[in-house]
């Protein structure tokens, strides 16, 4: 695995820069701490993209889309050809994240990675179908290992397209029926957890389907478990292709310093993986919220997440992470804007 792209090494955060930033924020006039958390934001958004006034002006948010065989399994309250109609909707505009994007005056990118029903030429969504979805897990692995390495390189080629685009920061969303069940199964095998303490409602099962599905995940994870020897195995076997993508995007994210900001529950899960297959990938990472998805707070908790937000969430699109994006703007603005004691003639503290 060591000679694969997403298994080369990180570049380092950039120390020097990084210090300007905390000298900075030391001359800013306000009590040292007194702004919180947005003055570690503002630092480290400085060490990450090698500027001691960093910027997150234009950001760039990327939807993977992508169906799941699983779904034939009853584990979603809807219907997956619902897949394929918010694609429409997120190209016509009318879905959260279209919404959000445009109150950021953010570029929003589709990358249809395997919907099982094609949703035809649409304006910024990205025909990039591995397949008409992916296998069922509950009777055989989900992916073959062309089609996961497959849809890691899309994610890799979404940052590329986002970094040709001068983006600043990097939202990944994903929509897909059954995709809570796909993340809870792999969080579940990478966290050598139980099914029940990861899987959730996901768009409105009622608790014996949370327990039907949890024991559905079981059960899977226990016939393939000596193939599970790798967090790749664990993704082509249970995952999905918009998760595998988005995994590849963070990992290329990170190799490139572009920061990002990871949204809720699924995307967590994806990060886990590229955290697994690429260490401190989670921390050059942002988080925006705690996803009312019960499984979130135990994946936030094995990549060492402190999140901006609990709103009580659990959209997915990455509507989370737009809403929170506003926060590093605003801890931008204050550390390249305010005054420092002696431009502003303020005394400082003895």
């Amino acid at each position: 695995m060591n000679d694969l792209w997403y298994a080369e090494p990180l570049p380092p955060l950039d120390e020097a820069t990084q210090a300007a930033a905390l000298e900075r924020q030391a001359q800013l006039t306000k009590p040292p701490g007194s702004l919180g958390r947005l003055e570690s934001l503002a630092v480290k958004l400085a060490a990450l993209q090698g500027r001691e006034r960093p910027a997150v002006a234009r950001i760039r948010i990327v939807v993977f889309a992508g169906d799941h065989g699983v779904a034939e399994e009853g584990v979603s309250a809807f219907p997956q050809a619902v897949t394929t109609e918010m694609v429409r909707n997120f190209a016509r505009g009318g879905a959260a994240i279209s919404v959000l994007a445009r109150e950021l005056g953010a570029e929003l990118e589709v990358v249809d990675t395997g919907t099982a029903n094609p949703p035809g030429s649409l304006p910024g969504v990205h025909d990039r179908r591995i397949a008409p979805g992916t296998r069922n897990f509950a009777r055989e692995p989900a992916m073959t290992e062309a089609q996961c390495e497959r849809a890691l390189a899309e994610g890799r080629a979404a940052v590329q397209r986002a970094l040709d685009a001068g983006a600043e920061l990097f939202i990944g969303g994903e929509m897909g029926i059954a995709n809570t069940t796909a993340a809870a199964a792999v969080a579940s095998a990478l966290l050598d957890r139980p099914a029940g303490d990861l899987a959730g409602p996901g768009t409105g099962l009622d608790a014996d389907g949370v327990s039907r599905k949890a024991r559905l995940i079981d059960t899977a994870i226990a016939r393939y478990r000596t193939a599970l020897d790798s967090p790749f195995a664990v993704l082509r076997h249970l995952g999905g292709f918009e998760i595998a993508a988005l995994a590849g995007a963070w990992v290329a994210a990170a190799q490139a310093r572009l920061p990002v900001l990871v949204d809720g529950f699924i995307s967590s899960v994806a990060l886990l993986v590229a955290e697994r297959l690429n260490p401190g990938v989670a921390a050059r990472a942002f988080f925006a919220h705690r996803s009312a998805e019960p499984g979130h707070q135990r994946v936030l908790e094995a990549v060492g997440a402190d999140p901006l937000l609990d709103l009580g969430m659990r959209l997915g699109e990455g509507s989370g992470a737009a809403v929170a994006a506003s926060l590093l703007r605003t801890a931008c603005a204050l550390h390249n804007q305010m005054a420092t004691f002696a431009e502003a003639g303020v005394s400082g503290s003895d």
